[in-house]
C-alpha cells in the first residue's frame, strides 16, 4: 500500500499523514474535530511558525470554508506547549 502524503496549509511542505495535525470540519453537525472524523480536512505541522501563520492569516477557516472559534486554536497552542521539550 502507497504511503499517504498531505501538505501542511501553512507552510505547503509534504509529509506523510501522520506527522501533522488534522483538523475536521465534520459533515453532518459542521463541528470541528481534531484527529478523528469524516469531513472536510485540514493538515497543519505542530510547529509555533506554522501555528502561529494559520491562525493570523486564517488559513484554517479558508481550508475548512468555516469559522474557527478560538478555543480551536486554544487546543493546538497547548497541545504544541506540551509537545516542545523543555
Amino acid at each position: 500500500m502507497k504511503p499517504n502524503h498531505r501538505r501542511c496549509i501553512s507552510c505547503r511542505r509534504v509529509a506523510l499523514k501522520q506527522e501533522f495535525w488534522r483538523i475536521i470540519r465534520v459533515n453532518t453537525s459542521g463541528q470541528l474535530q481534531l484527529d478523528r472524523g469524516m469531513g472536510r480536512s485540514a493538515y497543519l505541522c505542530p510547529q509555533v511558525d506554522c501555528l502561529l501563520a494559520a491562525q493570523k492569516k486564517n488559513r484554517l477557516g479558508r481550508s475548512l470554508r468555516t469559522s474557527i472559534p478560538p478555543g480551536v486554536y486554544d487546543t493546538l497552542w497547548q497541545r504544541l506547549k506540551n509537545n516542545i521539550p523543555h
